[in-house]
């Protein structure tokens, strides 16, 4: 599964129609898919704007809605590049601790690309820093801070050190 810097939603279709929209595209649509589709919005906390349209929602709900579509399929890898770019602080930090609770209850592999070292450390079991252009692995961080984790564990000495080691290989400070 993908998810993208913006939703990406077409603005068309209700909420419902767009998180079942890459069963369609993929033939894949079942019975039980649109039953799969609701209990995605209902994990994620959209239960209740199924039958929205992108267009009536806040920039985290439709990025959240995204992450469903991303899931709807049951991908074995979901690919994140910058999701949380596009929103506002505190909404990030909210669909970070959102995503969290979402691989909780359904554990998945995810390559999450983010410039925020904050994020990075917090979300991942390990950290890949990239140098810049030509992009190439740099080193490979990992992170030994036990889940569940929340923002608490900002605070915790191998977080900042974690944090640290991956601002200096970015900015050799």
């Amino acid at each position: 599964g993908f998810v993208f810097q913006k939703a990406t939603l077409l603005p068309w279709k209700t909420l419902l129609d767009n998180v079942l929209f890459p069963l369609s595209i993929m033939k894949q649509m079942k019975p039980d898919s649109e039953q799969v589709a609701r209990n995605l919005l209902a994990l994620a906390g959209l239960e209740g704007f199924e039958e929205k349209h992108p267009d009536e929602l806040s920039g985290g709900m439709q990025q959240r809605a995204a992450l469903c579509r991303a899931l709807v399929h049951d991908p074995d890898i979901l690919l994140m590049d910058e999701p949380f770019g596009a929103l506002d602080a505190l909404t990030r930090e909210e669909m970070s601790l959102e995503l969290l609770r979402i691989w909780t209850e359904k554990p998945k592999t995810i390559v999450f690309v983010t410039h925020s070292i904050t994020e990075a450390v917090l979300m991942s079991d390990r950290v890949v820093v990239m140098s810049p252009r030509p992009g190439r692995i740099q080193e490979i961080i990992d992170i030994p801070i036990p889940r569940p984790r929340t923002f608490e564990v900002e605070a915790l000495n191998e977080f900042q050190q974690c944090a640290q080691r991956v601002r200096y290989l970015i900015t050799g400070k």
